[in-house]
């Protein structure tokens, strides 16, 4: 297999000793990586090699990750960020089916006394150093400290020296990840091992220039993972690249009284009907209750895969031929994969682990090059990027993983880049700031105080605006918001533009381009010292000439003559949206016509209902959307 990321070679010179309490003052991470080190006993490149799987060395503002874990190191404080997945959340119905419609399930928020050691992990960083919890999560260069402090006590537990030799030390990073699997711990350490023997380089997202040299000839010492005594994980059948760690958790399947059944369906895909996505999802909770939703047959809502954020460990409960109750649309349910990431949006944490997203992006390629799915953002989506099936669906629809999922990032992992294809004056664009630069404003990130400004973080999505002027009313969502304005809270993506995505050029003015968005021209910032998107080449559609509008649907079902007389007929039902002529829209493809009928627990009873209306998908708004192929006309942006 290809590498999914190529890590530059560096060589630097050793650096002397800086008091840690100085360190940051002087605006150099290095030296204070340098100097924990060294104060702990610890080698350099370990403790570099560590870091840069959980953070790449970023301070995040102080925020906490999807686990609660802060600064450089991830030190882990989820005892202070308890919450519930976020599929008891809102009003959307997970399995997305008029035909067999489900109540959304509440589910219990977790307990501080539930939280398990490895995501406590900031407590004992505080004894051994003396430095308070607070410090730990504000200042880099004594969470730097607090992260030399674990490792060299994971060293001592082991019975292993305070060794020179990196190699000495791979059971100390194996301990780090906090994995209870012997495999997930030995992923982890792995991948910290292989940093290390590459080498790094990249500036912080706070402007800290920090270099890891290459140590081509590195070994590891793996005994010293034997002594950690962990456990075997139950492997056979699980569908996962060699690559990462993954455990087979399976999913519940039974009948229910009443006729009832949970909670996915019975399926023989791709034979039955081809994967067309792969859905990035985060969970807006912990990895073990989260998990656990998926063994509780009556949970409405269910997915294919699972993965932690401390260390990328990855459990499947569905196999890909079966379909998870997990976007809130049937049509996308079932020709998609479904990943939750362990994590929060926003409220409790607001970045995501190297470790996650290099793992994440291992499955993602394993199961895109399996099922021939495309690796750009109109077949890898967001869970924010799914559509409502009808008009009183798409208020209810989810948000997740935000705009603090780093998009640009995931796909270098996916050995996919997402580049410039046009020229400067191409009739499209692709979405694609600089992440760590760009820091539009949000609120909402503050649980206790909502309407509070959230902390300038980087993001991958762009505000778009009526006018080309930075104090221009947000764009209008009329699905979100019927009668309202559209919001600047981190959790409403009305008026936003993410990374990856590709539109229709609308107009330009300046600094500022303007793309066909639900309807209507939506403003957005680009500079060309700083620019917030990249010319793109492709295929737009727009209606056909003597249309005035046409409509715009959340999925592409057949027709009502393809059913067969005992099944009943699914409308297909435009969105409240309104597609006019001079409006264009970029092309993703053709969407397959089907409905796949399955309302019983016996597979036998399952169908797939094809039509022959023939559908295009295409990116108008946020979310992906369909058209019917006789409403509109096929132009190219150049």
């Amino acid at each position: 297999m290809r590498r999914l990321l190529a890590i530059p070679l560096v060589v630097v010179l050793p650096l002397s000793g800086l008091n840690v309490a100085h360190a940051e003052d002087a605006g150099d991470r290095q030296r204070a990586f340098s100097a924990a080190a060294a104060e702990f006993g610890v080698p350099e490149n370990v403790l570099l090699g560590v870091s840069y799987l959980e953070s790449r060395w970023d301070a995040h503002a102080g925020q906490p990750s999807g686990d609660a874990g802060f600064g450089p190191m991830h030190l882990t404080d989820a005892a202070a960020f308890t919450g519930s997945n976020h599929h008891s959340a809102g009003a959307e119905d997970a399995r997305g089916d008029e035909g067999r419609p489900l109540p959304v399930t509440a589910v219990p928020s977790l307990s501080p006394a539930d939280v398990p050691p490895s995501l406590r992990t900031m407590e004992r960083a505080a004894e051994l150093t003396g430095v308070s919890r607070e410090r730990l999560r504000s200042d880099a260069a004594a969470n730097i400290r607090g992260g030399a402090a674990l490792l060299a006590d994971y060293q001592k537990s082991l019975g292993a020296p305070l060794s020179d030799d990196p190699a000495e030390w791979y059971g100390a990073v194996a301990k780090y990840s906090g994995a209870g699997e012997q495999e997930a711990a030995r992923f982890f350490a792995d991948e910290v091992f292989s940093t290390i023997k590459a080498g790094v380089e990249r500036t912080t997202d706070d402007g800290h220039l920090v270099r890891l040299p290459a140590v081509p000839g590195l070994r590891k010492i793996e005994r010293w993972l034997e002594k950690l005594k962990l456990r075997p994980t139950r492997t056979d059948g699980v569908e996962c690249p060699a690559s990462i760690s993954c455990e087979w958790i399976p999913a519940a399947y039974q009948q229910l009284p009443d006729d009832d059944y949970g909670h996915y369906d019975l399926a023989d895909r791709p034979a039955s009907q081809k994967i067309d996505y792969i859905v990035i999802h985060d969970m807006e909770g912990y990895f073990l209750p989260s998990i656990g939703l998926n063994q509780d047959p009556n949970y409405g809502a269910s997915w294919q895969y699972s993965i932690r954020s401390s260390d990328g460990h990855v459990a499947q409960h569905i196999k890909a031929e079966d379909i998870g109750w997990q976007a809130g649309n049937w049509y996308i349910n079932s020709k998609s994969i479904g990943i939750e990431h362990e994590g929060f949006l926003a409220q409790g944490g607001t970045w995501f682990t190297e470790a996650m997203y290099r793992s994440s992006a291992r499955l993602v390629r394993y199961l895109a090059q399996r099922f021939d799915v495309p690796l750009d953002r109109a077949h890898i989506l967001g869970h924010d990027n799914v559509p409502g099936t009808i008009p009183s669906t798409v208020q209810g629809m989810h948000e997740d993983p935000g705009p603090f999922w780093d998009w640009a990032h995931y796909f270098q992992l996916l050995g996919a880049p997402l580049h410039r294809s046009g020229g400067p004056r191409s009739g499209a664009v692709m979405i694609k700031p600089d992440f760590a630069t760009n820091k539009p404003y949000f609120y909402g990130c503050d649980g206790e105080n909502p309407e509070a400004a959230c902390p300038p973080l980087g993001a991958g999505t762009v505000w778009l605006r009526t006018e080309p002027r930075d104090d221009a009313p947000l764009v209008k969502d009329i699905g979100k918001h019927p009668t309202g304005d559209s919001l600047h809270s981190v959790y409403d993506h009305s008026a936003r533009a993410s990374t990856g995505q590709r539109f229709a050029v609308a107009d330009r003015q300046g600094d500022w381009t303007a793309i066909w968005y639900l309807g209507q021209k939506a403003w957005f910032h680009n500079p060309a010292d700083a620019p917030t998107a990249v010319p793109s080449k492709g295929l737009l559609v727009t209606p056909k000439p003597g249309k005035a509008t046409v409509p715009v649907y959340g999925r592409a079902y057949p027709e009502q003559e393809a059913y067969p007389a005992d099944v009943p007929y699914q409308t297909v039902t435009p969105l409240q949206y309104t597609f006019s002529a001079g409006e264009r829209y970029t092309l993703a493809g053709t969407a397959d016509t089907e409905y796949y009928r399955a309302v019983t627990f016996d597979e036998n009873d399952h169908q797939v209902i094809r039509g022959r209306t023939k559908y295009l998908q295409i990116q108008f708004g946020h979310r992906v959307m369909f058209v019917k192929a006789d409403d509109v006309r096929v132009v190219s942006s150049g």
